[in-house]
């Protein structure tokens, strides 16, 4: 790009306040246009012009490009009747790609329903063991728009990309060298059609990829290994099943229990010991992200480092501290169902399970099937929490707390050691809080307000 041309953003945000604040810094005349008439620039964003209200008519007309936010559909008929009149359109993700600094290092990126976050910040963890200049970002943390907010900044070595599907909608010509796919479970069909629909905007991390690049993907998962026929690169895949071949795929990654196995290229077994990695699910993410680290070009003891250094990511099955031989887990982040299905299924048992909020209407059945014979006690909060105790009434004891407060209370007297205290709400925050990080940082502060006890049997 060069200085004084004119950039249209769509939407203000992270990722749009990111594009602009890129753009202006480096010399372009920026007009973000936001439907919100109640829009307001936020600090840092001088000399840029913000038009709130309906988009004018032509509004890409004298533009060199228009950069989207992700939360814009591209499907908007404004956005279409821009492409249709010949606009250069795209997302910042791709305005990321296209003003990266010369000499910038290769483009990691992770893509998938669930555990993305986690996947990229250990994939962070692990290249950074051997590249500490790495950038890791996008969907979580950091835009990447602000990686180069300096445009003195010199270069990062590596960039590690989480892309929502979102944000792949608006890639071009993003070139990922290594792109990885990790699952694909019905997701924000309010957007797009149908699940095939969401699937392919998830696949657009293949399109930029060239000789030399890779694909990592879940062999479990048979949407996303039809999709992995769209890559036009090797495809290697990590499989929790033996019992698997690696028929098409260029090598299979195998893993259980604790451990998994490298199949191809120099043997190599990597452990996974480290409690913010716990679960099944977790050894899948442990899997990818050690994948594309060494396709990557990370040696195997570096990779191994950060699997055994991973502070795992906040409100995640996140370890508070253990008191009285009693573990405290904040899994906050946990706002559905099938969110907290995957936390009891990373315990072993002997837990005391903290449930309530705001419900999304999915019946508490799954969670009370999944707690038999693992839930010592539930102890209820907020809005659902009549529907959570009716749900589990004759399973396992019930304690009405409704607060997080009396809960946490309750359980420090109730628990004996070798108990696990679990905050996994299955329910959204705002009855109670602002938002599930307000509510987990809440849980840890009051947690570790608790003071020392002996161990309790």
């Amino acid at each position: 790009m060069s200085p004084g041309q004119t950039f249209i953003v769509i939407g203000l945000g992270k990722s749009g306040s990111g594009a602009a604040r890129l753009l202006s810094r480096r010399g372009a005349h920026v007009v973000v246009l936001d439907e919100n008439p109640a829009a307001t620039l936020p600090p840092g964003l001088s000399g840029v012009e913000l038009k709130a209200g309906p988009f004018p008519p032509e509004f890409w007309k004298g533009a060199t490009a228009v950069v989207v936010s992700p939360g814009v559909p591209l499907s908007k008929p404004e956005l279409v009747a821009a492409r249709a009149a010949g606009a250069d359109v795209y997302g910042e993700i791709e305005l990321a790609f296209r003003t990266l600094p010369k000499g910038a290092g290769p483009l990691l990126g992770i893509t998938g329903t669930n555990g993305k976050s986690t996947t990229t910040a250990l994939l962070g963890e692990l290249v950074k063991q051997h590249v500490p200049r790495t950038f890791v970002g996008g969907n979580l943390g950091t835009a990447f728009t602000l990686a180069y907010e300096d445009p003195t900044e010199a270069p990062y070595a590596q960039h590690v990309i989480e892309l929502s599907s979102f944000q792949l909608e608006g890639v071009k010509d993003a070139r990922f060298h290594g792109a990885a796919i990790l699952n694909l479970t019905p997701d924000h069909l309010d957007r797009y059609p149908n699940q095939e629909a969401y699937g392919l905007a998830k696949t657009r991390i293949f399109e930029g990829q060239q000789p030399g690049d890779f694909a990592v993907i879940n062999a479990d998962d048979p949407d996303v290994v039809m999709m992995s026929r769209r890559a036009k690169v090797p495809v290697y895949a990590f499989t929790l099943d033996g019992q698997r071949t690696n028929p098409g795929f260029a090598g299979l990654v195998v893993g259980s229990g604790e451990k998994f196995i490298f199949t191809f290229g120099a043997p190599s077994v990597f452990t996974v010991t480290n409690r913010a990695l716990r679960g099944a699910h977790n050894l899948q993410n442990a899997m990818a992200a050690a994948m594309m680290a060494r396709l990557g070009g990370i040696p195997d003891a570096a990779i191994q480092r950060g699997l055994d250094s991973f502070p795992g990511l906040a409100h995640r099955l996140e370890f508070v501290r253990e008191r009285g031989g009693v573990e405290w887990i904040n899994d906050s982040k946990a706002t559905n169902v099938d969110s907290s299905l995957v936390a009891l299924k990373a315990l072993a048992g002997n837990v005391l399970l903290i449930a309530g909020g705001k419900g999304k209407g999915a019946p508490y059945a799954p969670l009370v099937d999944a707690a038999r014979g693992k839930v010592k006690a539930v102890l209820t909060i907020g809005k659902d929490a009549p529907l959570i105790a009716a749900a589990f009434a004759g399973v396992c004891p019930i304690h009405d707390c409704g607060t997080i407060e009396k809960a946490v209370s309750q359980a420090a007297e109730i628990s004996t050691r070798g108990d696990v205290v679990l905050l996994s709400p299955a329910c959204a925050s705002y009855d109670q809080f602002d938002h599930f990080e307000h509510r987990g940082d809440v849980f840890k502060a009051l947690v570790n307000s608790l003071g020392e006890r002996p161990s309790r049997d």
